[in-house]
């Protein structure tokens, strides 16, 4: 089994979601982006979304986009975060690390051998924004020869019509972007998500995930009660930015003892 699958029986066996956690590499800067990487598994992340710094992320909101800014102008690269992984799996081998960003960086790196530095590295998933279902046979084979998952997002616009195809080449989750919008911005009401949930689960019996607009404990636990993961990311990188690596990890924390209790 995959860390993905392993790590979500897991949480199965012990009833209780996962808080899936979001950084963006080299944020603000390498050394300070590692001790936060290396520290979110203590913390209580149990999936972390390393996200690859790109000059437009489209789909992210002003808190991811500085903090890809930031992580550029700091020397962040394609190349750099893979590193980080590598330094990351020296002292953790079981927690799933997802990459999520855009396709344009693995394209210029090439998709076979991108497949296989990431797989060597220690990445476990990607999650690819902008590289829609119809176009996914460019890369989704070489990850399945690596055992690299290939994360699919739906949205609220997803119907039943359209979940197969979206579908066709998911592994490891199903994450759910729970607004039609960017990261970081509105929130989904808790009926829209449990209706949601409903809907992607008579497509798939991998574990769905639900983000965008998660910002609060409160939120995460509601989550954690309808889906199989709260996925957090603007919140962390916010604090991250105005505050440094502690409080980002104390959020962390928070947040995770939030998600344990949920179905408690």
């Amino acid at each position: 089994m995959s860390r993905i699958a392993t790590r979500f029986a897991k949480l199965k066996a012990e009833n209780r979601a996962a808080l899936v956690t979001f950084v963006t590499a080299s944020d603000p800067d390498r050394a300070t982006s590692q001790a936060v990487l290396n520290g979110l598994p203590a913390a209580g992340a149990d999936v972390i979304e390393l996200g690859m710094p790109f000059t437009d992320p489209m789909a992210d909101g002003p808190a991811i986009q500085l903090a890809a800014q930031r992580a550029l102008a700091a020397g962040g690269s394609l190349k750099v975060t893979l590193e980080m992984v590598v330094e990351f799996r020296k002292t953790d081998t079981d927690t799933p690390i997802i990459l999520m960003g855009y396709y344009n960086p693995i394209y210029a790196w090439g998709a076979e051998k991108f497949a296989h530095d990431a797989a060597q590295a220690g990445v476990d998933g990607l999650i690819i924004v902008d590289l829609p279902p119809e176009e996914a046979g460019e890369l989704v084979p070489f990850l399945r020869q690596t055992g690299i998952d290939f994360i699919v997002l739906t949205t609220p616009t997803s119907d039943d019509a359209r979940l197969p195809v979206v579908l066709a080449n998911a592994s490891g989750f199903v994450y759910y972007v729970s607004i039609a919008g960017i990261t970081g911005t509105g929130s989904a009401t808790n009926a829209a998500i449990e209706e949601a949930v409903t809907r992607i689960r008579r497509h798939t019996d991998l574990p769905v995930c639900v983000g965008f607009g998660i910002k609060s404990v409160e939120q995460a636990a509601e989550v954690a009660r309808a889906a199989e993961g709260a996925v957090v990311g603007s919140a962390i990188v916010q604090v991250l930015a105005e505050q440094g690596k502690a409080p980002a990890l104390a959020l962390v924390t928070t947040l995770a003892d939030g998600v344990r209790a949920a179905r408690k």
